[in-house]
């Protein structure tokens, strides 16, 4: 199961970068997520806002219930992304929360005709991926039965996550 969405965002991407990373706080910013818990904190050595070795449990509701998964930082590029390990249940999901930037060239309508400009706007995302590997034989049939379903709902609540991460940082 493979999934990437991404929203639009005002904010910049440093200020973004800043939401994202503020795990500690991912409760206060994110509605789905009810309670975290810092396990390792990342080698002194990383520069600032370079989360990599970072290791948390997340208590969210996901399908109407509660569920505490722990992950951790592989990977990180600051101001850009980082990405994620969790394990449970005979699955190994890895996830990328990311922020980039998109130039857009802006048109207007005059007397009903498209009058092009010559304004480059660049406009900011936030967005995650996200992909979850079946290890085990049930976990296999369990993906092969319900991944269908899980994948929409799956969808929605990274969408919904997004636009949290949005509004805070604007």
């Amino acid at each position: 199961m493979k999934i990437d969405c991404k929203v639009p965002a005002k904010a910049s991407k440093e200020a973004i970068w800043t939401v994202i990373t503020d795990i500690e706080n991912a409760a206060d910013n994110i509605s789905a997520i009810t309670k975290v818990k810092i396990e390792e904190m990342p080698p002194a050595s990383n520069e600032k806002f370079d989360i990599t070795g970072l290791k948390w449990s997340e208590t969210r509701v996901m399908f109407g219930k509660e569920a505490t998964e722990t992950m951790w930082v592989t990977d990180c590029v600051v101001n850009e992304y980082y990405k994620t390990r969790a394990e449970n249940c005979g699955a190994i999901y890895i996830s990328k929360m990311y922020v980039t930037s998109e130039d857009t060239r802006e048109n207007e309508e005059k007397d009903n005709e498209v009058v092009r400009r010559n304004e480059i706007n660049t406009r900011n995302y936030v967005g995650m991926s996200f992909e979850g590997e079946a290890g085990t034989l049930c976990a296999k049939v369990m993906s092969a039965l319900l991944g269908w379903m899980i994948v929409g709902e799956t969808k929605k609540a990274l969408v919904q996550d997004l636009k949290d991460i949005k509004a805070k940082a604007e």
